[in-house]
């Protein structure tokens, strides 16, 4: 990686960034059709960030508004070619950044069972010990409070 580059991504072919990082990541992968992987939080009402590698969209996240003070980030795809260089912890904390700029208070995500660990050394904890399906995958939702800039 030589030049990378963090993008809000509110125009059409900056989301478009996005979602080919989750057909190449996701789809492809582990066989989730376009139908799931698609969902109605895709679309205006949602922020994507996208990581590119010399213009290449590489890792991607998406997160939208539960109520006026918490959000829920999903979506989360690093490709795999560039897994293990840190890029998902980055993807994260472009889209805290953003998130704390809009004024929320608590960030949810609902993270695959063999993730949790990342997200707790990202200062996440599990809500409850309850099993969601999502997809095919078991997943634990999970908090974290952010703190303000006065804190």
């Amino acid at each position: 990686m030589r030049n990378l580059e963090v993008i809000r991504a509110q125009e059409t072919w900056q989301q478009a960034g996005a979602y080919s990082v989750r057909i190449q990541g996701m789809d492809k992968q582990y066989h989730i059709s376009l139908r799931e992987e698609f969902d109605e939080h895709d679309g205006a009402d949602s922020k994507y960030i996208v990581l590119a590698d010399e213009g290449y969209p590489i890792a991607t996240c998406r997160f939208y508004e539960l109520d006026k003070q918490s959000v829920l980030i999903g979506r989360v795809v690093v490709l795999p070619e560039y897994r293990g260089k840190e890029l998902g912890r980055r993807v994260i904390s472009e889209a805290e950044k953003w998130i704390r700029e809009l004024d929320y208070k608590d960030i949810y995500l609902d993270s695959r069972v063999v993730a949790v660990g990342f997200y707790e050394k990202l200062g996440y904890a599990a809500v409850d010990n309850k099993i969601i399906q999502s997809w095919k995958f078991d997943c634990r939702r999970m908090h974290k409070e952010l703190l303000t800039q006065n804190a």
